[in-house]
This record gives structure tokens, C-alpha cells and sequence, in this order.
């Protein structure tokens, strides 16, 4: 029988219990369901104001864990509670989080201590370590969205409209950007730098993207060099494609298989309504 995701390890085990470590919005809802229709164990493990009420109410009481944000000693607890082999950390925790209303315990403060610099990729990898230690995998972060990913050309169909020189450009710039760890996204226009993503995330970068109230505007999203699968894997949805459209950016470059675009479809038919057009990219692109 072929594996349910292409994402998933070759010994990936079906029959083993799956703690999805879920935080705001639909990815996870959607991870959820494709796990329960795949016959897959799922449990849940939700953060406290984060976690939709829909997906914490998809489980039942006994396969279920509710934590703070900044609880790890919590989680790993949770985790052993809810007898889990593998976990998959899935949806955006509010990055305001990180300033306020965060609750570490003393794992995490153990954790905070050691580390350098506090970002991204810095945080969740040393939380992902942690999993693993206590003899938890954590699985592809892309795992069961396999339709949902960004593919090849023209996804909206029709001929591409923006130059592919100004593409490259900005597929040049967002790679650069994530090397230095700022970010995974810019909005540039001829050749130039308009924005670029930094913590604030995806949705506030576009949002002043387009102070000067100019056309051909680019939206471009990428991976980092050495991506870490496990989390922080770059998201596109009908919320991104509405914030595109009030700054009257007309399209979006988006990493083939480095992007989920959750309720593809959907996002797709109403960027061609709106006359965007959504350009999937490989990995390796130097030119577009």
C-alpha cells in the first residue's frame, strides 16, 4: 500500500499514534482530517487562545492536550500522556506571543538559555530536538498536504504577464533574505525592493508594500537554504491572496513543493478573478 503522503519517511508507521502540535488558522484542521481519513491515529496537542475551537472540538477528551505557549516541559509531557510515536507541529502561533502573554515553564526556560539568537528557526529547532529526545519523530511538516503544495508554471493558468528578468530579481532577493534569516518573503517591482518580510509575517508585509500606489508589483515567497521541514514551512491562503489584492499586487512567485497553499482551488479562482496570476518556481531558480 503507498504511503498517504509522499512526505512522509519510509518506515513512516500507520497504525502509530500522530500528535498534531497545532496552532491558529486552517493548516492544521486540514492536516486532521487527512489523517482521520487515511485511518491514521491522530491526537491533539492546542495552545491556549491560539488552537481553533473547531479543530480542538474534532477530537475527543481522552486524545486531547491543552498547553500555554511557552509550556514545553507541558508538551513533552502531553506527549508521552497521549502515547504519541510521531507529532507534527502545524499553524502559526501569534508572534506577539513571544513578547506577551507568554508562559514558559522551566524546560523552556532551560531551553531560552542556551539559545544565541531567538527566532524562527532558532526556537523551534531546539523544541524539536527536545521532541525527538524523548523518542518522538517529528514528521514532515508538508506530510498529508501533498495537493496543497505549490506546482510548476502558471498555476492560474494563461501566459505569465510579469517580466521574467523582474522575477528572477525578486526570487534573488527573498533567497538572500532568508540566508540571513529575516525572512521568507519581499514584494519588489522592476528590479526594485519595496518590502521585505521580517517577524511581523507575510500578511503585515504586504500590507505596506504598496506606499507609492504603483503597478507590476511581485510578491515572492521562498524556503530558506537549508529548510528545516519540521516547522516553518512558508503558507499561502485566501487571506494572503486578499491582502494582495487591497495592495494591488498582481503576483505572487511562490517555491514549488516549498509552499502549501491551503484551499488551493479556492485561492486560484479567486486570484484569477481578481486578474493575479500565481507562478510556481523550483528550488534552484536562477532565472525564472
Amino acid at each position: 500500500m503507498p504511503a498517504p503522503s509522499r512526505f512522509l519517511p519510509d518506515n513512516f508507521e500507520t497504525d502509530a499514534p500522530v500528535a498534531l502540535i497545532a496552532g491558529r488558522r486552517l493548516y492544521p484542521l486540514i492536516i486532521a482530517q487527512r489523517m482521520r481519513e487515511c485511518g491514521i491515529p491522530c491526537r491533539l496537542i492546542a495552545f491556549e487562545g491560539e488552537t481553533s475551537d473547531e479543530l480542538w472540538n474534532f477530537f475527543p477528551e481522552s486524545e486531547r492536550a491543552m498547553i500555554k505557549v511557552g509550556q514545553l516541559g507541558h508538551m513533552l509531557k502531553s506527549l508521552k500522556k497521549l502515547g504519541a510515536r510521531y507529532a507534527l507541529m502545524a499553524g502559526q502561533i501569534a508572534p506577539g506571543r513571544l513578547f506577551r502573554e507568554l508562559h514558559p515553564d522551566l524546560k523552556a526556560i532551560q531551553i531560552l538559555a542556551t539559545l544565541k539568537e531567538r527566532n524562527a528557526e532558532s526556537i523551534f529547532g531546539a523544541i524539536s530536538n527536545e521532541v525527538e529526545k524523548i523518542g518522538v519523530s517529528l514528521l514532515d511538516a508538508r506530510s498529508f498536504m501533498d495537493e496543497d503544495m505549490a506546482s510548476a508554471g502558471v498555476m492560474t493558468k494563461g501566459k505569465l504577464k510579469a517580466a521574467p528578468e523582474y522575477i528572477a530579481h525578486g526570487i534573488r532577493i527573498a533567497k538572500e533574505v532568508a540566508r540571513l534569516d529575516i525572512g521568507q518573503g519581499v514584494v519588489v517591482r522592476k528590479g526594485t525592493v519595496l518590502s521585505v518580510e521580517a517577524f511581523e509575517g507575510t500578511d503585515d508585509m504586504l500590507s505596506r508594500s504598496n506606499k507609492y500606489k504603483t503597478d507590476k508589483l511581485i510578491f515572492v515567497k521562498t524556503t530558506k537554504p537549508r529548510q528545516d521541514w519540521r516547522f516553518d514551512v512558508p503558507v499561502f491562503g485566501m487571506q494572503t491572496v486578499e491582502k494582495m489584492h487591497e495592495s494591488g499586487i498582481t503576483t505572487a512567485c511562490l517555491e514549488v513543493d516549498g509552499t502549501i497553499i491551503l484551499e488551493k482551488k479556492a485561492v486560484l479562482e479567486k486570484a484569477r478573478e481578481w486578474g493575479m496570476e500565481i507562478y510556481g518556481y523550483s528550488h534552484d531558480s536562477a532565472t525564472a
